[in-house]
């Protein structure tokens, strides 16, 4: 069975002889939370939705990450769930398959006009439930939005060409059609977005969508379903088409394991991404993996040091360095190491943490205590390993899952821990003296999502876009790691798992394609020349 982001950790069933005297303390029942009713949200959820509203399994707490408060429950999908869900959304396939693209994209820009509405009130819920501050719930909420907007324009541009035929009187065309059922799996840190890169493309494409976001964001997942399923209901065609099964590692595994499900995006570790790859391939399936990503800021001598600090800081330090694209590993050149070290710690000094409402703070809490833990471990281990903290290192001695921002120096390029992806905004300062060897450095790691290098030499440019430059699927220059636009394919390479997202041709994941060929003649010449008589 597949084990869960640590993040699961958290969960906590609620016992019956408790719930009662535990609604009055929910943040859901409070007077400034009361904008959660907006969201359609109460004190307990149903967590699956199928064209109706439902849920048998467990029912599950969700916590504030600011506060560590309860917010509200959700009764997650049982197999059981699990088996009708599947078939209701076959069934809405057949409907939605039917309908013309464009049409199709019609009915997805209804979604992101109704996200759009909604913006402000959904982004305060990921600010409540994820942790991250609020400004960044809102722009994960546009992403969405964003991507609708996108698929809108491709829902009358997906198509292949027509090819030159060897052969008189004949044709070659390549058909593209909709895979089927396109289950979505999502991880805590980007709850609303990454559903949306996901759903938007995979349903103008002509698929039905099954969800299963990750158990500590279930609010999310159901508030989300909501706007969905209304937009869908109006459109009087199956709510089915975009079904949610909230739930934990049962859901998860069944799904991997589904032959009915005809693609499988998973968004998560590398860990639980590698199970569910085996399984999928297992049965022949089709998967889609973003998986996890130890990314590398490099500044050269020549760099302009006033983008550099702010851009490092913001990859870093940005939803408390729970992004995949969080920039983990700082290469400095060794002219300007001490002088960069100096200014950033500064920058450090002067981010605000706090509250993920407050206008002015810049870093809100991790997702997790267990996140708290792991931050402490990879701390703890720098240290043991040669490394220096030379700025942050320690919790936050206030309720909520907060720590400080963290900066390690003196640590060999190789270290084990330099090598670890920690979910935590905790960056490593490392030296080098040549172009060459800093290259084969940041290449070095399992994974291969997102790079950055920051130079004026037009020349290295172009070294690093080339085949001996960076490796990974995301290649800045002079911008930092994070921040990828929705109009290019998002994803990476190696233990990242190869999957693309959002832009460019990855929509092409979301279909399958036929290579036709018509005879329009009245003979029947075979190709290559060959006669057959």
């Amino acid at each position: 069975m597949l084990r869960l982001r640590s993040a699961a950790a958290t969960l906590l069933p609620l016992r019956a002889g408790v719930a009662t005297a535990a609604m009055s303390t929910l943040l859901v029942n409070q007077p400034g939370y009361a904008w959660l009713r907006e969201l359609g949200l109460q004190e307990e959820n149903p967590g699956v939705y199928n064209g109706r509203w439902g849920g048998r399994g467990q029912v599950v707490m969700s916590f504030c990450p600011a506060n560590n408060e309860p917010i509200a429950s959700v009764r997650q999908a049982s197999l059981e769930d699990y088996e009708e869900t599947v078939k209701k959304a076959k069934e809405a396939w057949k409907v939605w398959a039917n309908i013309p693209a464009p049409k199709r994209g019609e009915i997805v820009r209804q979604i992101g006009d109704a996200l759009r509405q909604k913006i402000k009130v959904l982004g305060s819920l990921v600010s409540l439930e994820m942790g991250k501050i609020f400004v960044e719930g809102v722009g994960e909420v546009q992403e969405y939005v964003d991507v609708c907007d996108y698929a809108v324009g491709l829902s009358r541009m997906i198509g292949g060409p027509i090819l030159p035929s060897e052969r008189p009187g004949h044709v070659l065309i390549e058909q593209w059609n909709p895979v089927g059922l396109v289950g979505i799996i999502t991880a805590f840190n980007f709850p609303v977005a990454v559903y949306g890169w996901n759903s938007a493309i995979a349903m103008i494409c002509g698929n039905a969508c099954l969800w299963k976001g990750a158990p500590t964001t279930s609010l999310i997942s159901v508030a989300v379903t909501k706007i969905i399923a209304k937009v869908l209901e109006d459109n009087k065609v199956p709510g089915a088409i975009c079904s949610l099964a909230c739930g934990g590692a049962d859901i998860g595994t069944a799904m991997a394991k589904d032959e009915r499900m005809d693609l499988l995006s998973f968004t998560g570790s590398t860990k639980v991404g590698k199970q569910v790859a085996l399984m999928v391939q297992e049965r022949f399936g089709r998967s889609l993996l973003e998986l996890g990503g130890n990314n590398a800021i490099i500044v050269f001598e020549d760099a302009d040091l006033s983008l550099v600090i702010p851009s490092a800081l913001f990859a870093a330090v940005g939803t408390a360095g729970q992004r995949c694209t969080t920039a983990r590993r700082l290469f400095l050149h060794e002219s300007i190491h001490d002088d960069v070290v100096t200014k950033l710690a500064k920058a450090y000094a002067q981010v605000r943490i706090g509250d993920p409402w407050d206008s002015d703070t810049l870093c809100g809490p991790l997702h997790t205590k267990e996140a708290v833990k792991m931050f402490l471990d990879a701390v703890e281990q720098a240290k043991q390993q040669g490394g220096s903290v030379v700025y942050g290192g320690k919790v936050i001695n206030r309720s909520g899952n907060y720590v400080e921002p963290t900066i390690v120096t003196g640590l060999p390029h190789n270290a084990p821990i330099v090598h670890t992806e920690t979910f935590a905004p905790i960056l490593y300062v490392l030296k080098f003296k040549e172009e060459e060897e800093v290259f084969a450095w940041n290449n070095e790691v399992k994974q291969g999502l997102s790079s950055s290098i920051f130079t004026k030499d037009l020349g290295r440019v172009f070294r690093w876009l080339g085949p001996k430059g960076s490796d990974c699927g995301i290649v800045n220059v002079n911008i930092p790691t994070s921040g990828a636009e929705i109009g290019g394919a998002f994803g990476g390479e190696k233990h990242t798992g190869g999957g693309r997202e959002s832009g460019s041709d990855s929509w092409k994941l979301y279909m399958r394609r036929s290579t036709c060929t018509i005879n329009y003649s009245k003979d029947l010449p075979l190709a290559q020349g060959i006669k057959f008589q």
